[in-house]
């Protein structure tokens, strides 16, 4: 990484977990309070109209999570029969943005990377500085959807994040989980891809994968 100037690095599902008490909390509360029982069912309806609302997410558009979170509910209310406390489920939804444990391998690699660490999210700025002052690290910088006014994929909130770290495509590597919202609209800015894939081997052809944050 000689040439390398900073690094851009997911937060959901690479720096926090995905299987977490929280979100855990809220597939218990959808499968006792709607027609969706089964826990894939539910993340399918609710991950599905998740990126339904970010792909609609866009300049004048631009909505920030909260609203999402009402709309999904609002969803699920109209064609899964969701009933029960409305605010209680948004609270715990936002306690998934904020409280999700850190991986083990996050905090080691903050504190052994020389290059800066700017953290790319679709979530909320108050929510990620909040998690990150809990979590006692210290980014060089938060790009959230809200600052591009565009969520991952879309190119601009990498765009912005190149813009506010003051580096150029081919001085950073973006490190993320998702083919779509990471290693595809990196590869499409001539900024270098790491996918982390944590539970299982994957392979993608000419990108790197990686199993642990410290084999950086």
């Amino acid at each position: 990484m000689s040439n390398r100037r900073a690094i851009f690095l997911d937060y959901t599902g690479t720096i926090v977990q995905e299987d977490e008490p929280y979100t855990r909390e809220l597939l218990r509360y959808f499968a006792t309070h709607s027609d969706l029982k089964n826990p894939k069912d539910i993340l399918s309806v609710v991950w599905g109209k998740v990126k339904e609302l970010e792909a609609e997410s866009f300049g004048e558009a631009f909505i920030k999570n909260d609203e999402k979170v009402d709309r999904i509910l609002a969803h699920c209310a109209e064609h899964y029969g969701l009933q029960g406390d409305f605010a209680y489920m948004h609270e715990v939804w936002r306690k998934v943005w904020v409280y999700a444990p850190l991986y083990d391998d996050v905090k080691p690699f903050f504190e052994r990377m020389k290059l800066p660490i700017f953290i790319l999210s679709n979530d909320d700025l108050c929510y990620l500085e909040e998690s990150m002052k809990l979590k006692d690290l210290h980014p060089a910088g938060i790009i959230s959807a809200e600052m591009a006014g565009a969520c991952k994929p879309n190119r601009a909130i990498f765009e912005k994040a190149l813009d506010v770290a003051g580096v150029k495509p081919d001085e950073v590597i973006h490190i993320g989980d998702s083919v779509t919202s990471d290693v595809e609209p990196a590869k499409a800015l001539g900024i270098t891809p790491v996918y982390i894939s944590r539970t299982a081997p994957v392979m993608i052809d000419g990108v790197r994968v990686i199993r642990s944050l410290d084999e950086l």
